[in-house]
């Protein structure tokens, strides 16, 4: 049904008139926009949060931050994203409010497939489509042998298996987010790995405090993958409070909110405030001891640690997924292996300097990096002979 749906769209957008022909690999010559340096790039946002987002939504951030240095520097981009968009490119959208908040999630199929389509319907347009993996960006792998532009998407998600028939026959470029996020992919035969590039921030916005307030932080997701119960479980061991923010939205978020967190739950040693919007996430980062991250899965990336350490609030975090990637141990915060560790690492929590934190963000999380190694990307799909970029790859 989902692939009788995509056709039946595609054809009724002009999508369908393009020979067969390897997907998301351009025919046309790299040099259309290259002679005066400027590139015309789309990026292609799940349209499930704002961009940025209000809350949560990390795909939603970086596709932000990305598309804002981008313009910045002088390039054409256009963002596709929901219509309640904030954004300096031109915007383009189907529908005007982002679904989360919308109460659409159930219906996010239909306005998914119209969103990436009438996107690629102007694909012609660019010089590269970036596709930001989340709900979307299967579709538009899909629907990339239908258009004659390259395509990188960008795997912010874990691969599964209800896609794995799309990703086997993708024949496009792709990215990961860390180092550890490849060691966890299935085999892509068809696919081209452009490279690995980390996630960044708006450190500008983030307010850097040295000075910090008597508690300690989780913010995250309210899942057992998170694990904020055992954060509490370390805070309490301390006798030091410990702030909760975080999403209860899905069935999975709320039965264990419920039935693992609720009950621990005394507005003294450990207080629940809810999804942080971006000024009383700030504020909260800002003021924390540290942030605490015991992690039950293999986390891709994790926005919330470079996003605390910009404020200068070291976070201590298990040895899970990408952390050790973002989080320098003994010099940014702390990455250990269990609630004990935990413990421990907290007793010597002073000894990190909040400066180090927002150094460390600034150099290698910030929304010049991420530009850097993208526009090295795009000149590598693009075979540009003399690449300005090709220099960060390295």
């Amino acid at each position: 049904m989902r692939l009788c749906y995509v056709a039946v769209i595609s054809s009724r957008l002009g999508l369908s008139g393009a020979s067969p022909r390897r997907f998301g690999h351009s025919d046309r010559s790299s040099s259309v926009c290259l002679a005066s340096g400027i590139m015309r790039i789309l990026q292609l946002a799940p349209i499930w949060e704002t961009v940025p987002p209000p809350g949560y939504g990390g795909t939603e951030s970086v596709v932000s931050v990305l598309t804002e240095e981008l313009m910045r520097r002088g390039h054409d981009v256009r963002l596709c994203a929901s219509g309640d968009s904030q954004t300096d490119a031109e915007l383009f959208s189907v529908f005007d409010r982002s679904l989360r908040p919308a109460g659409l999630i159930d219906e996010s199929l239909q306005y998914s497939l119209i969103h990436v389509a009438k996107a690629l319907a102007e694909a012609d347009d660019f010089d590269i489509i970036h596709n930001h993996n989340g709900p979307p960006s299967e579709i538009g792998m899909a629907l990339s042998h239908m258009i004659h532009v390259p395509m990188l998407t960008t795997l912010h998600n874990q691969l599964t298996a209800d896609t794995r028939f799309i990703w086997s026959n993708y024949e496009g470029w792709y990215n990961t987010i860390s180092r550890q996020q490849v060691s966890m992919l299935p085999d892509l035969p068809n696919a081209s790995f452009a490279g690995v590039v980390h996630n960044a921030i708006d450190v500008e916005s983030f307010p850097f405090r040295p000075e910090k307030d008597g508690y300690l932080l989780f913010i995250g997701r309210i899942t057992a993958d998170k694990a904020p119960h055992l954060a509490v479980e370390a805070a309490r061991r301390l006798g030091v409070k410990l702030i909760l923010a975080g999403k209860v939205c899905i069935p999975e978020e709320q039965r264990y909110y419920r039935d693992v967190l609720a009950p621990m739950l005394d507005g003294k040693t450990a207080e629940f405030v809810g999804e942080a919007d971006a000024a009383l996430k700030r504020e909260l980062y800002a003021g924390a001891q540290a942030l605490l991250l015991p992690l039950a899965w293999d986390e891709l990336f994790g926005l919330v640690m470079i996003e605390a350490m910009a404020c200068g609030t070291p976070a201590v975090v298990f040895r899970r997924g990408a952390a050790p990637e973002l989080v320098i141990d003994g010099e940014t915060g702390f990455v250990i292996d269990d609630v004990d560790g935990m413990v421990a690492a907290l007793k010597r929590i002073e000894s990190i300097d909040p400066w180090r934190c927002r150094e460390h963000v600034e150099t290698y999380f910030g929304p010049g990096a991420l530009a850097d190694r993208y526009l090295a990307i795009y000149e590598k799909i693009l075979g540009v002979k003399e690449p300005v970029h090709d220099h960060v790859l390295a």
